[in-house]
């Protein structure tokens, strides 16, 4: 692997392991991204790339909550044993609308709504969103014992992530906001979700590219693996960082990025460097 592709790698995986868990949108960054600095790679293996690179995001955040995921951990006793389980429960729960709705329109939304037009006017009308959540009055919840029907509401919000530019943290963080749990356990919830929602449609995507016979050359499998340890260093760093910054201060910041980001993507669209 060439030093360009290798610096390749390292933007990219950058960039999923800080937008994937900041509500901001990867899709956004991995499109602007992909009209500047996109490697030459074949188009099959670039798919492939999106995927594990994902999955390297999501083990960031395993290891993380370790303790608090894992129920049969010996340092347990019942009632924490019994927590973990409560927390699995809801975030099944929370997992079925985007299951249903992904299975079913997935390919749909892709082909209708699949442009950087659409990411961006995804980025501000949510960024506008995130503007009002401090307006919300919200109660301090924990995830393990969140009620059913706003994991369930929740799930629906994430749904929303669907469309492009929407991204599934913010989704499901504007949701849990809008339905009045407080940042904290909004933030936590958003990334408990993520690891069956992402882990489910990134491995049924490998299996297929597996099943398809996709080889790989040596540099291919460098780039892959260079993106993926950056993706997963940087998802522990900004988890961290999105732990801290919730305790102390409103999700507006976030706002005001999206709404910066989709502002750049629509003149960039309108300047003819990207296509709408």
């Amino acid at each position: 692997m060439d030093f360009l592709l290798f610096l390749q790698a390292c933007l990219y995986g950058l960039v999923q392991g800080i937008t994937e868990w900041l509500p901001i949108s990867s899709t956004g960054h991995m499109c602007l991204l992909d009209n500047f600095a996109k490697p030459a790679v074949s188009d099959g293996f670039w798919d492939l790339f999106l995927i594990v690179v994902q999955l390297a995001s999501i083990l960031a955040v395993v290891i993380l909550f370790w303790r608090r995921l894992w129920p049969f951990t010996k340092k347990k006793d019942a009632s924490e044993k019994r927590a973990t389980f409560s927390l699995w429960g809801r975030v099944l729960v929370a997992s079925v609308p985007a299951a249903i709705l992904g299975l079913a329109f997935e390919d749909l939304i892709e082909g209708v709504l699949r442009g950087n037009l659409v990411i961006a006017v995804a980025l501000i009308v949510l960024g506008v969103g995130f503007l009002f959540l401090s307006r919300i009055p919200t109660k301090s919840h924990t995830a393990e014992n969140l009620p059913l029907p706003k994991a369930f509401g929740i799930g629906l919000f994430q749904a929303l992530a669907l469309i492009p530019g929407t991204s599934r943290s913010g989704s499901t963080i504007f949701g849990a906001s809008l339905l009045g749990v407080d940042r904290v356990t909004a933030a936590e919830f958003s990334f408990f979700m993520a690891i069956p929602v992402m882990a489910g449609a990134s491995g049924l995507k490998l299996v297929k590219f597996v099943l398809d016979g996709l080889s790989l050359t040596t540099s291919e499998i460098l780039f892959l693996l260079v993106g993926c340890l950056v993706s997963f260093v940087v998802s522990l760093f900004a988890v961290r960082f999105l732990m801290d910054f919730v305790k102390k201060h409103s999700f507006a910041p976030f706002g005001i990025y999206r709404i910066a980001l989709g502002i750049l993507l629509v003149v960039l669209i309108a300047c003819g460097v990207i296509r709408a």
